[in-house]
């Protein structure tokens, strides 16, 4: 309803400016986050066998809605102008989103998928208990996911925030064709949030970002050398894979680690690491071309945060196994002095 309702009301703008902070930023602002977090939080408690598919099937529909949405918008615009459209697509929303919310439940307690055990491997990543949110913000795990977080998002809109002067300087292509390049390339957003999800499933959230990472680190390096249109459009593509695949695998991360009661409050939270990234990513690249002149020197520098970053996911455990390893090591120090 929050949604729905700020866009609708950000169609009376015409009132001033402010108005349009208001209803379209705070009222729409918070319903939107609403809308990406609770179905989060919902499905990784239907879907405990696949965490990291389900949510990023969730997070690549958030994402690909822009898809869909961008052209709508533009047409109506066109048609009926900014302010109608923002009338016509806050009834629209407010019907598709209550609807859909009328169905959205939790199961039941203590639910499971029928058949399925826990394997050992899951086990031995997830935490043996819920935390609440202010139990894992006292545990250096969560601030280290908020970081894992923070460093991929700021790689992957680095290069969205100057995708298109980007493309024209490697390329040489014009303003227009370089439009359409980015068109093609956001599509790699939406796939990599489902992509690197699944497959965190079977290669542990750890190893799928320590992949992330690694291929950012080649990709980040070898931007600058390239010049053809279908190679620049294949790394980019792939960079926004891997910045889409953060999102994709950090609520399951999250859940993994705190376990799936709270993970709304929990990963919501975390997704503040995302508003900094907006800012630091886009200010560093854009500065680093400004002194240098080009972009090579500011793409090889986030080659190197990227290469740093992998240590994060490598060392990074759980918080319940990371104390359960503490007191199984401190019984076994009392065990040996008692005999």
């Amino acid at each position: 309803m929050l949604y729905g309702a700020g866009l609708f009301l950000a169609s009376f703008s015409n009132h001033g400016l402010w108005w349009l902070y208001f209803s379209y930023g705070v009222i729409g602002g918070i319903g939107l986050g609403f809308g990406y977090i609770v179905p989060i939080a919902v499905l990784v408690k239907w879907f405990p066998d696949r965490r990291g598919l389900i949510t990023g099937v969730a997070v690549g529909g958030f994402g690909a809605g822009a898809l869909i949405t961008a052209p709508v918008a533009t047409r109506l615009i066109q048609t009926v102008g900014v302010l109608q459209t923002f009338a016509y697509l806050g009834i629209a929303f407010l019907i598709v989103t209550v609807g859909c919310a009328l169905l959205m439940q939790n199961p039941p307690k203590g639910w499971q998928p029928a058949g399925w055990t826990p394997t050992v491997s899951q086990v031995s990543h997830r935490s043996a208990r819920d935390y609440s949110l202010a139990e894992a913000l006292k545990t250096w795990q969560w601030w280290a996911l908020w970081l894992l977080l923070f460093l991929n998002a700021s790689a992957g809109i680095s290069v969205i925030s100057q995708e298109s002067p980007l493309f024209q300087e490697l390329s040489g292509v014009t303003a227009v064709i370089a439009a359409g390049m980015v068109g093609v390339v956001s599509i790699g957003n939406a796939f990599g949030r489902v992509f690197w999800a699944w497959v965190s499933d079977s290669i542990t959230r750890r190893g799928a970002f320590v992949g992330i990472f690694l291929l950012q680190v080649l990709l980040f390096w070898l931007f600058p050398s390239v010049h053809s249109v279908w190679l620049l459009i294949a790394v980019a593509f792939l960079v926004l894979m891997c910045y889409g695949g953060g999102f994709g695998t950090m609520p399951a991360f999250a859940a993994d680690y705190f376990g799936s009661k709270n993970v709304g409050p929990i990963y919501g939270l975390m997704l503040t690491a995302w508003g900094f990234a907006s800012a630091f990513g886009p200010l560093l690249i854009a500065h680093m071309r400004q002194v240098d002149g080009n972009y090579r020197g500011a793409l090889h520098v986030i080659a190197g945060v990227v290469a740093l970053s992998m240590l994060v996911p490598i060392f990074v455990r759980g918080p319940s196994r990371t104390k359960l390893s503490a007191e199984l090591a401190s019984g076994q120090r009392n065990g040996r002095a008692v005999a």
